[in-house]
């Protein structure tokens, strides 16, 4: 028999979002993570906001909102709000109920640059990586660093000439046409006016060149968490320069390895690590003018080679910060947005990645 085909007159539900939530939906693992890290900043946030005035949104609200975004692909904040107004597992997770009204994607912005003003993406990103240490899925002697290119909001043609004179506009204003055809151009006489900070730049060969930033990695090797982060501008010495930076450590006790591609098999690199006491793992780039700096000493040991295989992981957390993360072409302008954004986006994976760990480790026979 054909069923009828009401219509939706009903405007009451007796069941609430959290009885929606399969019990067995991956973010119910990761709610109880994120809160216990934003309980632990709440502090901070008291600092961020005045005493008296209107309520704005709550801090772990939208932090809880920025975190779907990146775990969802949300590619826009727009669309985020309105995902928030019919999605129950959004809201669920958010922590809004049924009948709570969603916010002005405008006032949704403004709270968020307070964030960014706060450092609240460095603070997040420490909270997560305490987590992981207590539970013992942190080490301390092997890692591996590398760095991607991070495309900037902002195209070729509007990398123009420094100081050039202001040009009458165009008939076609929308797309202009622009032949770049035997113009020299580069990063010392040309700017991009829609992102000043983006540089051009290309990390291989055979590439063409983009507008962007540097992101930096630094991974420990046995579950692949990721335990720094640095966003610089491209310049050709950024990736070891950034290297050094996340390494430098001055109460170090114990000798640790770093792995690391060609692109750091410099004795400047190499020389700098040393003094560090980080014995840099690099593979050895044999057409180097001057031949590698890695030599018998370190290739002869079982580990060289165990972290030249291992060091292919940091590629992994690129690939997903990149496919799902919406790092891949960044929807924010300045170096300091992009920054909290990469930020905040590693945050998340060392979650999703924390969360896999252990219900593999629960999983797994005694």
């Amino acid at each position: 028999m054909r069923g009828d085909d009401p219509k939706q007159n009903a405007m009451f539900s007796y069941i609430s979002p959290e009885q929606r939530v399969p019990q067995d939906h991956p973010l119910r693992r990761l709610r109880p993570k994120v809160d216990a890290v934003l309980k632990n900043l709440s502090r901070r946030f008291d600092q961020l906001y005045a005493p008296g005035g209107r309520p704005s949104i709550a801090p772990e609200k939208l932090l809880r909102a920025l975190l779907l975004q990146v775990l969802y692909t949300v590619r826009s904040e727009r669309l985020l709000m309105e995902q928030l107004d019919y999605n129950l597992l959004f809201r669920w997770f958010v922590g809004l109920n049924m009948d709570d009204a969603i916010w002005d994607v405008t006032v949704f912005t403004k709270n968020r640059q307070r964030l960014l003003e706060g450092d609240v993406a460095d603070a997040f990103f420490a909270q997560v990586l305490a987590q992981a240490r207590e539970d013992e899925l942190l080490s301390d002697e092997h890692f591996s660093v590398d760095g991607t290119l991070i495309e900037a909001w902002a195209g070729q043609k509007s990398f123009k000439r420094k100081g050039e004179a202001g040009s009458p506009p165009p008939a076609d204003r929308g797309n202009p046409t622009v032949d770049f055809r035997g113009e020299k151009r580069s990063n010392e006489t040309h700017q991009s006016t829609t992102d000043p900070e983006a540089r051009l730049c290309k990390k291989t060969r055979g590439q063409e060149a983009k507008l962007g930033y540097l992101g930096h990695l630094l991974m420990e090797n046995r579950h692949g968490l990721a335990v720094g982060v640095r966003l610089t501008l491209a310049t050709g010495t950024a990736e070891p320069e950034a290297a050094l930076e996340m390494l430098t450590q001055p109460q170090r006790t114990r000798r640790i390895t770093v792995a690391a591609d060609k692109k750091y098999d410099t004795h400047d690199f190499v020389a700098q690590a040393r003094a560090r006491n980080v014995t840099p793992q690099v593979a050895q780039n044999t057409e180097r003018r001057g031949g590698s700096a890695i030599d018998g000493r370190t290739t002869r040991h079982p580990g060289y080679a165990t972290s030249q295989r291992i060091r292919k992981r940091v590629e992994e957390i690129f690939g997903w910060l990149k496919t799902v993360g919406l790092m891949r072409k960044v929807r924010h302008r300045g170096r300091e947005r992009v920054a909290w954004m990469l930020t905040w986006a590693v945050a998340v994976y060392d979650l999703v990645r924390i969360c896999n760990l252990e219900k593999a480790r629960a999983e797994a026979p005694a």
